[in-house]
C-alpha cells in the first residue's frame, strides 16, 4: 500500500548571512518526504540544522530557496494553510504561569479562531491526562505536566502533523515514557508525528522511518531497521567450560577481543562471518559453550559513522 506524503521538501535551503563576508549554510539542499501515519525522526548533531528546519515549517524563519510542501499547501504561496497542518511542540516551556490548562487551550483555540461549538479542549485535556489540573493555576504543574499542555497545545487545532522539537531534552525517565505513550497513541489515531532529537536510543525506540542531519547535509535517510542493518560488526561473548585456543584460526574477520579460560569475546563482520561457522570451530576442539551473548550494536554506531567528518 503506498502511503501518501504529507510533507515534501525539496531542494531547501537556509543561508544566514552573518556580515558581507560570513555566512552560515545551515541548511544544504534538504530534500525528504514524511509519509501519512509514520512517526520520523530528524537526528543530528547540535547545530545540523534541525531547529532551522522546524521554524521554517513554523514560519518564524524564512528558508533562502526550495519548495515546502504540507498536505499539498505550498509554503509560499499558502502560509497560512500550512500553519493550520502542523502542530508544534517547542523545546522551552513557555506558558503562562497565571492561566489554567483549560483557559490556556481555550485562548489558543481562540487564536486558530476556531468556534466555541467546534472546541475539543476537554478531549485533549484528557489525552494529555491533565483532566484533573484543568482548572489549576499552571504554575502549579509539575515539570511533566507543563510538557505535557505543550503537547495540549499544539493539539488545539487539531492538526494532522504534529512535530516534536526535543521533546524530552532534560527531562527523567518516567515522564519520558509517559510523553512516549501519549505520542504513541496520537500516532494511533492517525496523526503524523516528525520529532528532533539527539537521544538515539529514543528515535531507534519510536521511530519509523530516520533522517540524520550534519551540517546542514542529509547523511542518512532509512527506515530504522535498514539503518540498524548497516551495522556490520558484531560482538559475541561465549561462556565456555575451558580456554579456546583460536591462536592460529582462518575464520574470516575474526577480531579476539579477550580470550582467558571460561571466558572469550569476539567482534567480526556479519557479512563475512557466520556464527555457526565459531561455534563449530570451537566444539572441534571438545569444548563446551556455555553460554552465548550477543551486542548487535545500535543507531549510536551508525550515527557516529555517518556524522564522524
Amino acid at each position: 500500500m503506498n502511503k501518501k506524503n504529507v510533507l515534501s521538501v525539496k531542494n531547501l535551503n537556509k543561508i544566514y548571512s552573518k556580515n558581507r563576508l560570513k555566512s552560515i549554510h545551515a541548511l544544504k539542499n534538504l530534500n525528504l518526504e514524511v509519509n501519512e501515519g509514520e512517526i520520523f525522526g530528524l537526528l543530528g548533531p547540535n547545530g545540523a540544522g534541525k531547529s532551522t528546519f522546524i521554524n521554517i515549517l513554523a514560519g518564524t524563519t524564512i528558508k533562502t530557496s526550495g519548495d515546502v510542501n504540507v498536505l499539498g499547501f505550498n509554503l509560499d504561496k499558502n502560509p497560512r494553510q500550512v500553519k493550520a497542518s502542523i502542530g508544534i511542540v517547542p523545546q522551552e516551556v513557555n506558558v503562562d504561569p497565571f492561566f489554567s490548562p483549560r483557559k490556556l487551550l481555550e485562548l489558543q483555540a481562540g487564536l486558530y479562531g476556531i468556534k466555541k461549538k467546534d472546541r475539543i479542549t476537554d478531549t485533549i485535556l484528557k489525552l494529555v491526562s491533565l483532566e484533573n489540573q484543568a482548572n489549576s493555576y499552571t504554575r502549579s504543574l509539575s515539570g511533566g505536566m507543563k510538557r505535557r499542555l505543550l503537547v495540549a497545545k499544539a493539539l488545539v487545532h487539531q492538526p494532522p502533523i504534529i512535530i516534536l522539537d526535543e521533546p524530552t531534552a532534560g527531562v527523567d525517565v518516567e515522564l519520558r515514557n509517559n510523553l512516549w505513550k501519549n505520542v504513541k497513541s496520537l500516532n494511533k489515531q492517525g496523526v503524523t508525528i516528525i520529532l528532533t532529537t539527539h537521544y538515539l536510543a529514543e528515535a531507534e525506540e519510536m521511530c519509523d522511518r530516520i533522517g540524520i542531519l550534519n551540517k546542514g547535509n542529509l547523511v542518512a535517510l532509512d527506515s530504522t531497521i535498514n539503518l540498524l542493518k548497516r551495522i556490520q560488526t558484531k560482538i559475541v561473548t561465549l561462556v565456555v567450560n575451558e580456554k579456546v585456543n583460536i591462536e592460529n584460526q582462518s575464520l574470516n574477520s575474526l577480531n579476539v577481543i579477550d580470550n582467558k579460560p571460561g571466558q572469550l569475546i569476539v567482534s567480526y563482520e556479519k557479512s563475512k562471518l557466520n556464527i555457526e561457522e565459531l561455534i563449530n570451530y570451537i566444539n572441534k576442539q571438545n569444548i563446551k559453550i556455555l553460554d552465548i551473548s550477543t551486542d548487535d550494536g545500535n543507531l549510536e554506531d551508525v550515527f557516529v559513522r555517518l556524522t564522524k567528518n
